[in-house]
């Protein structure tokens, strides 16, 4: 197995602009998690940024303030940056070709929103062939209303979660997915017992 941690959209928009994420409570805090611990095992990172399509959209324009990769995110180390306009970060981007070309086989999803652009990134990898871990709690979301209905920012987090976990993905919270890492890098346990009496 050969991980590829994909941090997506961790934009301003989503802390100071129109779309402020606000389940699961943590979820930033797990992302930066998530990315230091994918540093300490050597695991490569690609960092996400959404830009609108249309010059005048109220969310996501390039160059504005809201645009702009969260600083604590921005700071770290990475491996590779994508730019992408559509809810899925596969759609019109580099990022398969760069995924294949480091023999990567297995996308670990954190980012926002859990149930757009990770939910459609995440199902775009397993079409592609890739293993998905998506991790519950350095995903996060917002309640919505919409000419259709209104649900809570738990309820879709919620929703997003069990689809995934259904056929798409691994669904593992973060500490979890830190101690496969762990676990994967501990030295075999030793089988030798020592001395025995021989007859």
């Amino acid at each position: 197995m050969k991980r590829a941690l994909l941090v997506i959209d961790i934009q301003n928009e989503y802390f100071t602009g129109k779309l402020r994420v606000s389940h699961p409570p943590g979820s930033f805090e797990n992302i930066l998690k998530a990315m230091d611990a994918a540093n300490s095992h050597s695991i490569p990172i690609v960092v996400i940024r959404h830009t609108a399509n249309a010059a005048n959209s109220p969310v996501f324009r390039k160059g504005f303030p809201e645009w702009e990769i969260h600083p604590e995110v921005a700071k770290r180390p990475y491996d590779a940056l994508i730019e992408k306009n559509m809810p899925g970060s596969f759609t019109g981007t580099t990022l398969e070709r760069w995924l294949r070309e480091m023999a990567i086989d297995t996308v670990v999803i954190s980012g926002y929103m859990t149930h757009m652009c990770c939910d459609t990134t995440a199902r775009q990898a397993f079409h592609m062939g890739f293993s998905v871990e998506f991790l519950s709690d350095a995903t996060g979301t917002l309640g919505f209303t919409t000419y259709a209905g209104s649900v809570t920012a738990e309820e879709l987090h919620r929703a997003v979660l069990v689809t995934q976990g259904m056929r798409f993905s691994k669904v593992m919270t973060t500490d979890a997915w830190i101690e496969e890492l762990q676990g994967l890098n501990r030295p075999p346990a030793s089988t030798d017992t020592g001395p025995t009496c021989g007859g």
